[in-house]
C-alpha cells in the first residue's frame, strides 16, 4: 500500500517524536489489547522498553470485555480494540482520545483438513446442516460481530442464507465464559485441534497463527462479496503519563507497523 505525502509526513513525525523519549513513568504503563494482537504488540513492547526503558504491562481479551473492564474502573491507559466502536465509546464518555486507526485485518475460513474449499464453494459450505460452523461471540469480541455482518452479506446472495447462518453458528470464543485454551495454546488452534468446529470464521491473521501450529488446519479466503475488512482502533486515556502517549505513537511509528505487516495486519 503506497503511502500519500500526508501518511510520510506522519510518519516522519512520529519518527522524530519516537527519537526525544518523555520522561519516564516510575510505574508501568498498562496497556490492553484485542487477542489478535498478542503476538505482534508484545513484539513491539519490548522492542519499546528495551529502546526507552519505560516497562509496560500488557493484558490481552476480546475487545468488548476489555472496554467493560475500563468501563468497570480498571486502570489502563492505552487500548488497542480490533474495531472503532468499542474505543469510541470509551471516548465519547470524555475520558479517553479520540480512536485512531493502526492496523486493518480481513476474515478467513478456518478448516479441518477433510475439507476440501474453494472461496467459491465456501458460502454453500458454510450453509450446509452438516457442517459445523465455529465464531467467536458478538458484543463480546469484534471478529464475532465481523461474522454476523458476513452472514447479512450472505443474505443478499442467498435469501435466507442469515437465518440460517445465525441459527447455526457456534459461538465458541471471546465470551466472557468461554472455555480458555490451555497455557501455551493458541485459542483458534486449540478449538479446531479438538475438533468443535469443521469451519472457524476468524481474523486472516487468527487463522495464519492457527495453522503454524497446527498444520493440518486450511485456510480459505473469503470471496469479495463476502469479505468484511476490520479497522483497529487505538485509544489513550487522556489523563495519563506522557509515555503512555509516547507507547501510543510507537505503535504507528514505521518500525511497528513493519512487525505489524509480518504477522499479517494491513496498514492504517
Amino acid at each position: 500500500m503506497r503511502f500519500t505525502t500526508t501518511a510520510l509526513v506522519a510518519a516522519g513525525l512520529v519518527t522524530a517524536c519516537s527519537v526525544s523519549h518523555p520522561p519516564l513513568s516510575p510505574d508501568p504503563i498498562s496497556v490492553v489489547a484485542a487477542g489478535s494482537l498478542r503476538d505482534a504488540i508484545s513484539e513491539i513492547a519490548r522492542e519499546h522498553e528495551t529502546r526507552t526503558g519505560q516497562k509496560l504491562t500488557l493484558s490481552f481479551a476480546a475487545s468488548g470485555l476489555l472496554r467493560e473492564r475500563i468501563e468497570k474502573g480498571e486502570a489502563a491507559q492505552v487500548f488497542a480494540s480490533a474495531d472503532m466502536g468499542h474505543p469510541l465509546r470509551l471516548a465519547n464518555s470524555g475520558n479517553w482520545s479520540a480512536p485512531r486507526v493502526f492496523a486493518r485485518n480481513q476474515l478467513c475460513a478456518l478448516t479441518q483438513a477433510n475439507l476440501n474449499l474453494t472461496p467459491e464453494r465456501l458460502l454453500d459450505a458454510l450453509l450446509d446442516p452438516a457442517i459445523r460452523l465455529g465464531t467467536s461471540t458478538p458484543k463480546a469480541d469484534p471478529s464475532g460481530d465481523y461474522a454476523w455482518e458476513l452472514f447479512r452479506k450472505s443474505d443478499a446472495l442467498r435469501a435466507g442464507a442469515f437465518s440460517i447462518l445465525e441459527r447455526k453458528a457456534l459461538q465458541l470464543t471471546g465470551g466472557p465464559n468461554s472455555p480458555k485454551a490451555p497455557t501455551g495454546r493458541g485459542t483458534y488452534a486449540w478449538v479446531m485441534d479438538q475438533g468443535q468446529a469443521d469451519i472457524f470464521l476468524t481474523y486472516c491473521t487468527n487463522a495464519v497463527a492457527a495453522q503454524r501450529e497446527v498444520p493440518r488446519l486450511k485456510i480459505v479466503s473469503v470471496p469479495p462479496d463476502l469479505q468484511v475488512y476490520a479497522d483497529y482502533g487505538l485509544t489513550v486515556r487522556r489523563v495519563s503519563h506522557p509515555a503512555a502517549q509516547a507507547f501510543a505513537e510507537a505503535l504507528l511509528s514505521p518500525s511497528a507497523q513493519a512487525v505489524f505487516s509480518r504477522y499479517g495486519f494491513g496498514s492504517p
